[in-house]
């Protein structure tokens, strides 16, 4: 297991937080203002699609580690030639759409591809939400088992909300909360808690188990660089206060 080294305090410390541009993003201009707020506004890592000249722009435009999203192990190790520090197998939310499922055996299969050809870079692997929640926990110990460094949890887009303001965003994300419990309680590497996540609900994260959240619709959904600045410092915010208060006697 290897963890890159820049992002192993940020997990150690429990509020790790990752910036997601989208594994469909290929707007040149719009992921590289993703990754300048992430930069700006104080995350740890940025996620962006498995591209070469994206994740070259990345380089150019921040320090953060890079890591790329993709559902091939081939595309992942070219990325990883290209300069992406971390390779994540996941963002599976823009397949949905398209009425492509991930079950457990494709997960672990690509992870077993990925690994075999990147034996030494940090590996970062979502489990699919349309699992029950304990084939989840126990997709997620396989996983370890087969070399991932991290498990990331999703669930926002099978959740509706029925209420605004608050109560809504609990709402949505508490499918991703559930799995992060869960799967944090049975495997000993970091889960990121992802999908759905907002401000409100980065700390429930944290209090679940997770060690970090990742981020995206709530920062590339926006069309001001100062307004996603300004919410990638909050939620960056919502972290630090949350494993502060996890330290107090």
């Amino acid at each position: 297991m290897s963890i890159h080294p820049r992002l192993q305090a940020a997990f150690s410390d429990r509020r790790a937080l990752k910036i997601i541009s989208g594994l469909m993003n290929f707007d040149a201009s719009r992921v590289q203002a993703v990754v300048r707020a992430a930069d700006q506004g104080g995350a740890d890592f940025v996620d962006i699609a498995a591209d070469p000249d994206l994740i070259r722009l990345a380089k150019q435009t921040t320090a953060l580690p890079i890591c790329v999203s993709a559902v091939d192990a081939e595309i992942l190790a070219q990325a990883v030639q290209a300069g992406a520090d971390v390779v994540e197998i996941g963002n599976f939310d823009a397949f949905y759409a398209q009425g492509r499922r991930f079950e457990a055996a494709d997960v672990l299969e690509l992870t077993r591809q990925t690994r075999s050809l990147l034996p030494t870079v940090t590996l970062s692997v979502t489990v699919p939400h349309i699992l029950t929640l304990d084939h989840q926990v126990q997709l997620a110990e396989e996983l370890v088992q087969a070399g991932a460094d991290i498990i990331q949890t999703e669930g926002g887009t099978s959740s509706q909300p029925s209420h605004p303001g608050t109560l809504g965003l609990i709402e949505k994300a508490a499918p991703t909360l559930a799995a992060a419990y869960e799967i944090s309680r049975a495997v000993s590497v970091p889960v990121i808690c992802a999908s759905g996540l907002s401000n409100v609900t980065a700390p429930m994260a944290i209090a679940a188990g997770a060690s970090g959240i990742g981020v995206g619709s709530a920062v590339n959904q926006l069309n001001s660089d100062v307004a996603m600045i300004a919410v990638v410092r909050s939620l960056a915010d919502a972290l630090k206060a949350a494993t502060s208060v996890s330290r107090l006697p």
